[in-house]
């Protein structure tokens, strides 16, 4: 049996880049998988390769209306929902003074709202599938800041504390909820940057496999007493910094 065999997951961003990745590996561990995206044809073609296990809805995470239908696709295909991945995300920047109020309310709608929605769309149906996992994939700007996105760093730690007060409001329903702080990753999103653009202290980016490998660790019950806690996946960037000081001083 694989360690997601019984569940059912919905994913939101599913159709392309983590979310796809985290897909294949759930299904591969026995979960259905339900494939939200704006993205139609992609995750139509994601959902066909996976085969019976996969469906896909249309799914604008900052649109409620979308998450009701999503959790009731899952329901109706596969009987429950047991994992929430809030894994859609956008990201933009601009210095202070030239960064638009438009552009603001955009990140912070897709980045944060979109997953309080998510979650308020599928609490009821976590909890009557309990033991169930919400799984929430802030940044390493949910952990430190970052110059010029100041909308996305306000958005990935607004995510994060969002976890934990909804992590504490559900501890004793079964319900576990933590977030997941990726570095920078190798994805279509970062392929124009040169591996020497790699800012981490292990030297390299990371792979997206290496995040879905945590992710897959909080949709089981492998990680059944583990909620409100977040999970760095950035090669140490979060850590602190790598200048050795102490090599200067006698």
């Amino acid at each position: 049996m694989g360690r997601l065999e019984g569940k059912v997951a919905l994913i939101s961003g599913g159709a392309s880049g983590m979310g796809s990745a985290h897909a294949r590996a759930m299904v591969a561990e026995g979960a259905k998988v339900v494939l939200g995206d704006i993205a139609d044809e992609a995750g139509k073609a994601l959902a066909a390769e996976l085969g019976d296990s996969a469906h896909f809805v249309h799914l604008d995470v900052t649109h409620s209306a979308d998450w009701r239908a999503a959790v009731e696709a899952a329901v109706t295909r596969f009987g429950k929902l047991n994992v929430l991945v809030n894994n859609a995300g956008m990201v933009n920047g601009g210095p202070l003074g030239a960064f638009a109020e438009s552009d603001w309310n955009q990140v912070l709608a897709v980045n944060l709202t979109g997953p309080f929605l998510g979650m308020s769309a599928a609490i009821d149906e976590l909890k009557r599938s309990a033991p169930a996992s919400i799984i929430n994939v802030s940044s390493i700007a949910g952990l430190q800041g970052m110059a010029g996105l100041h909308g996305y760093t306000s958005s990935k730690f607004g995510l994060r504390g969002l976890t934990k007060s909804t992590a504490l409001e559900l501890a004793r329903t079964g319900v576990r909820v933590n977030s997941v702080h990726p570095g920078g990753v190798r994805t279509a999103m970062t392929a124009a940057f040169p591996d020497s653009a790699a800012t981490a202290p292990m030297g390299r980016w990371g792979l997206v496999e290496e995040v879905t490998g945590i992710v897959l660790h909080l949709a089981s019950d492998e990680s059944s007493y583990t909620t409100g806690a977040e999970y760095a996946v950035d090669g140490g960037e979060s850590a602190g910094v790598v200048h050795n000081l102490g090599e200067h001083l006698d």
